[in-house]
């Protein structure tokens, strides 16, 4: 794996672009000022030196983070981010020397004759900022490694709520079977032991179309029970989304616990709204009392935010619907 604290994403380069750049223009300014020179020139040297020192460092730290570090032992990792960071500003401050005499812009003094001592100087200070940074960046990938783990733990136990609730509803639905009809009790076990076959992937987002294919198959062992008075309907193309797992299949079971009325046929659509990153599940059951989260709503709430910072809704005006707004859930979002 690799290690956190080599992880320096792009986000953090411009970061330390936009730290160096500035903190080099004050005080470069503010030099320049002092030595009664164009302030003006001393901020364009300062903008470039720290452009310069920023790239440097992203072509050193970079090779090390990657090429070096991960195949020594970690005692040597030290001296050499010393080295590096060193390296990055001396190497930086000679290259900007150079570009801003081309460039025809003002130097101090100094910058002539001793371009060495300066550039070494400036070595030392960059290994310094550097080091400061580091620990800035190492804290926030350790709090992100934090977070993750939180995020993974919640969702497990909210997952570990899911199966027992289903295996309640199926084995008392079973139970009533036993003593009505045999052979349906028998198919109703089959189609349930199928279903928990399909749904063992531990992945906390799955494709849309496994979480469809689990929806029929619980739509299956349903009918079983009512006598086939369970219609799902699934408008087509089926789009290539993740959603979390047993999210729809909730869904649907909410629809025929709270709108099935016997002997009618309950119909239960699912479509989806690509403009809008949304599903959309509506039946023509018997309207909902209320429109507040029960325990497995409130479980598929906390999971959708969790996952993709998305929201479930709920309507009772034409129809009872049920809204799933996706966010952005994506493959390998806490897989």
């Amino acid at each position: 794996m690799y290690n956190i604290a080599l992880r320096i994403k792009t986000f953090d380069w411009l970061y330390i672009l936009l730290i160096g750049v500035v903190f080099a223009m004050l005080l470069s300014s503010l030099g320049y000022v002092l030595l009664e020179r164009d302030w003006y020139q001393g901020a364009l040297f300062g903008a470039l030196l720290g452009f310069s020192i920023t790239l440097f460092s992203l072509i050193f730290i970079t090779y090390m983070n990657h090429s070096i570090l991960p195949k020594i032992s970690k005692i040597f990792w030290l001296p050499l981010a010393i080295f590096f960071s060193f390296l990055s500003g001396f190497l930086g401050t000679l290259f900007s020397t150079s570009a801003a005499e081309l460039l025809h812009i003002d130097l101090i003094p100094l910058f002539h004759t001793h371009p060495v001592q300066i550039a070494v100087a400036i070595g030392f200070l960059t290994y310094i900022v550097g080091a400061l940074l580091y620990r800035f960046v190492k804290m926030r990938n350790e709090k992100e490694v934090v977070d993750h783990h939180y995020v993974q733990s919640r969702l497990r136990s909210l997952e570990t709520q899911l199966n027992p609730h289903f295996l309640f509803n199926a084995l008392n639905s079973i139970a009533e079977l036993i003593h009505q009809d045999q052979d349906k009790a028998e198919a109703a076990i089959l189609k349930v032991s199928t279903f928990l076959r399909n749904t063992m992937d531990e992945k906390a987002l799955i494709p849309l179309t496994d979480e469809l294919r689990n929806v029929r198959d619980y739509v299956e062992l349903e009918n079983i029970r009512f006598s086939g008075l369970i219609d799902l309907q699934i408008a087509d193309p089926i789009p290539k989304v993740h959603v979390p797992k047993f999210s729809i299949q909730l869904l649907v079971e909410n629809a025929i616990k709270h709108g099935f009325i016997a002997p009618k046929v309950l119909h239960i659509s699912l479509s989806y709204d690509m403009s809008q990153n949304k599903l959309i599940l509506q039946n023509d059951g018997k309207a909902m009392k209320n429109t507040s989260f029960g325990t497995g709503l409130t479980n598929l709430a906390q999971r959708l935010k969790l996952l993709c910072k998305g929201t479930i809704e709920i309507t009772n005006k034409e129809k009872p619907t049920f809204t799933l707004y996706l966010g952005d859930c994506h493959e390998n979002t806490y897989c």
